[in-house]
């Protein structure tokens, strides 16, 4: 689609997402007229991510001509990860319990059953859906789909080295990973508007949810201050002198294992991202053990909010709503998969009464990695971002071990 972009040049994007954003939030900030009633209905944050994917669905911008998803998630987002774990609750997130690791996990075995059943379902309807033979075999293509979906880019390219799939049939499958992943995570922003509502449902205990977020609430009004120059300066300096040591340290870590195969399960460890998003995690827990915690009052997760929803509209521009069509087949293998993912964390939520912020969280960690979980995370409240990090560093290290059983189910069940 690059070369049909009307807008390639980035400073013009940027200030058409900018735009799009300052939009979103003006409109949503009017406490009465038509506006307060379209945004009881849509999340703004769905807004945020769907007016660039119609941008780019248009032709107007391209994601493939942009550097601004690279810029967003490899500097803004570490930046924005230290801001809002500045004052972070520790033991108030121990607090939380096991639900989220439950939900999580649930997340992901959803993943490793949804792949193999899919497969069983479409044959039925379409066999040469999931057919193919050799490097061909689509089942060796989903693979790809369960590296991504459970941990991340990285797991997802060790799952293509390690089964081989043909490389020019691969963009399918990237093709799959956008749309159907894209599109559940607009389905859970909808429902973060009706949170409330789901968690009356599930008869959903948010009590911890509550304390961790009045706790949080209660420090930074007993710092609050009208930001100087000088806070913002220094809160600048401490995201951006931690990002750069959030690189430098994963150039490092990456280094070490640079050697290991890439077929091999723990290949992700080699991933600079991998490592970029976990120093920059443990940068801010430290921070919060420091005066520097006092910034939270000068509106230190205020900016970092601001840095994640630049993220949400690069992420948003990657979308382009017209390829949904192009080839049904594997969008509905996609589509089933992520049914069944989905299904599974319903029916655990409503059995063990986890709120739907831990179910929400739990799948984006793995579906969306550490790109979406924080965003999803910190629309129900900034000081819970920290959270939907941590859980998806826990996909990162199952992700390639979980996509490798995963794949073994999906062949015994092309094949069978």
């Amino acid at each position: 689609m690059e070369e049909h972009a009307f807008f390639t040049n980035d400073a013009i994007v940027f200030g058409l997402l900018a735009l799009a954003l300052a939009g979103v939030f003006y409109t949503s900030s009017q406490k009465s007229g038509p506006w307060s009633t379209f945004y009881k209905v849509i999340p703004a944050l769905l807004l945020c991510y769907l007016i660039p994917a119609i941008f780019n669905s248009f032709g107007l911008i391209s994601d493939k001509s942009s550097q601004l998803y690279f810029v967003a998630s490899r500097y803004l987002l570490p930046a924005s990860l230290v801001l809002m774990t500045l004052s972070i609750n520790l033991k108030a997130i121990a607090n939380l319990g096991v639900k989220a690791l439950v939900m999580f996990f649930t997340g992901t075995v959803g993943i490793i059953i949804g792949g193999p059943i899919a497969i069983l379902l479409i044959s039925l309807v379409s066999p040469e859906t999931v057919g193919g033979a050799d490097f061909d075999a689509v089942w060796r293509g989903l693979s790809t789909l369960a590296g991504s979906w459970i941990g991340g880019g990285a797991n997802q390219a060790a799952m293509l080295e390690i089964y081989q799939y043909n490389p020019d049939k691969y963009g399918g499958m990237v093709l799959v990973d956008i749309v159907v992943a894209n599109l559940w995570m607009a389905i859970l922003l909808l429902g973060i508007g009706k949170s409330s509502r789901i968690d009356k449902w599930l008869k959903a205990d948010n009590t911890a949810i509550t304390e961790l977020k009045e706790k949080v609430s209660t420090f930074a009004e007993s710092v609050k201050r009208n930001p100087s120059l000088s806070d913002l300066m220094v809160m600048m300096g401490l995201a951006f002198g931690a990002v750069g040591i959030a690189h430098w340290g994963a150039d490092g870590m990456a280094g070490l294992f640079e050697n290991i195969p890439k077929d091999s399960a723990l290949a992700s460890f080699g991933s600079k991202f991998f490592w970029m998003v976990t120093i920059a995690t443990l940068i801010g827990i430290l921070l919060s053990f420091t005066k520097a915690k006092n910034y939270e009052g000068a509106g230190a997760s205020k900016l970092g909010s601001v840095f994640i929803y630049i993220l949400v509209a690069t992420i948003g521009m990657k979308m382009d709503l017209t390829t949904i069509f192009e080839n049904p087949g594997l969008i509905a293998i996609g589509v089933v998969w992520m049914a069944i993912h989905a299904g599974l964390l319903i029916l655990v939520a409503k059995l063990i009464k986890a709120p739907f912020f831990f179910l929400a969280v739990g799948s984006q960690a793995n579906v969306g990695g550490a790109a979406s979980a924080p965003v999803v995370a910190a629309e129900f409240h900034p000081s819970l971002a920290s959270v939907g990090v941590l859980l998806a560093v826990f996909g990162y290290v199952v992700g390639t071990y979980g996509a490798i059983l995963c794949t073994i189910l999906m062949e015994m069940a092309a094949t069978s």
